[in-house]
């Protein structure tokens, strides 16, 4: 077996639901110092909720050259806990009805082996960093609350995509949510209708103007739930409703958000009501140009390892759009994992060695 897969298979065992970190911390902590890294927690626990704060490392560089870091998050959808891992025809599943923790302990792994090669190794190297962040799966809490002065590296990888190894997230959206109250007024739907203002009334109005699902190739909208009302022959004096809108087009998606804001507000006033209307801006989106050169240096190292390079853009956020925010040119990359969030979650232990492999390359690539 070898030592990244068993580095996986110890990582899964341990549980590590969003919020309850600090098992896999501790754990990983111990595996990172004794490879040669400076370890420490940062201080955002009140932030995040969580148990324990961001684990932040530096794999001190031995020749001059572009700083990399390394990220991936410690924290599992559930049902995560009680994980029993088990390897066969060349794929590490879910011996029980949990998922695996592919997602997105296959980037901790190949992490910590990749920093274990390169400081066991002769071969110089630069200055590795090493992000490892918590509260990814409910908000990105724990990238959102780590200072920016830690979001600094001159290539960041972040390993939460899924798919064979060479996939390279190239862009990611802007995504906004938003949280809706309608208000009208309550009375007998059967004495005296015409006396009640129905607020689920004004969101189904609301709802049915707006341009929902995938409205171009970089644009979608959702209404994620609705709820409201107290009885039958009640007129409903208040519904709620959420929502959101994603697009790669930084424009596109204010025209959208926009729109959405005043399909509520005006079949609010239409039927003689209110609402309020909160909307949250949940990250920004990233796009690298073709020319970067933090691309290059990535499909660079894919090619070394025998890999085609594979460039894409997504619908989906990560901690990548919060690094990039900073300033830091930033990949998301596929990492062998499939079917996550699902009891039927796998990854191929080829993949999981492959990935490795990748990261090692790119920090070879990186020097001056």
């Amino acid at each position: 077996m070898s030592r990244v897969l068993e580095t996986f298979l110890d990582l899964v065992r341990i549980d590590s639901p969003t919020g309850r970190e600090r098992t896999v911390a501790e754990s990983l902590v111990a595996m990172l110092s004794s490879a040669g890294c400076d370890v420490r927690f940062d201080d955002t626990t009140a932030l995040t909720g969580s148990d324990s704060g961001n684990l932040l490392a530096v794999l001190p560089g031995t020749a001059p050259g572009r700083v990399v870091a390394l990220s991936a998050h410690m924290d599992c959808v559930q049902p995560c806990e009680g994980v029993e891992p088990f390897v066969s025809d060349g794929f590490v599943r879910s011996a029980g009805e949990t998922v695996l923790g592919g997602d997105d302990k296959v980037g901790l792994a190949a992490i910590v082996e990749a920093v274990r090669r390169l400081a066991e190794a002769d071969a110089p190297h630069p200055d590795v960093r090493v992000v490892l962040t918590v509260s990814e799966e409910n908000g990105l809490r724990g990238a959102k609350a780590l200072d920016a002065s830690e979001c600094v590296a001159d290539l960041c990888l972040v390993l939460d995509a899924d798919g064979p190894v060479g996939g390279i997230v190239t862009a990611a959206p802007t995504h906004y949510t938003f949280s809706a109250v309608f208000a009208g007024r309550a009375s007998h739907a059967g004495v005296e209708p015409e006396k009640g203002v129905s607020a689920i009334a004004m969101a189904a109005e609301a709802i049915g103007a707006m341009a929902l699902g995938r409205l171009d190739d970089t644009t979608t909208a959702n209404i994620g739930t609705i709820g409201g009302g107290s009885a039958t022959n009640v007129v409903a004096p208040r519904c709620e409703v959420t929502g959101e809108c994603r697009s790669l087009d930084p424009d596109r998606i204010e025209d959208v958000r926009a729109a959405m804001d005043a399909a509520m507000r005006d079949a609010a006033a239409a039927r003689g009501g209110s609402v309020e209307v909160d909307w949250t801006l949940e990250y920004g989106g990233f796009s690298l140009d073709d020319t970067a050169e933090a691309l290059r240096i990535v499909e660079d190292a894919c090619r070394a390892i025998g890999v085609t390079p594979r460039r894409f853009a997504t619908g989906g956020g990560s901690d990548g759009n919060i690094f990039a925010s900073h300033g830091m040119p930033t990949l998301v990359l596929s990492s062998g994992m499939s079917k996550v969030h699902s009891v039927d979650e796998e990854v191929a232990v080829a993949e999981l060695e492959r990935l490795a492999d990748l990261l090692v390359a790119v920090v070879d690539r990186a020097r001056a």
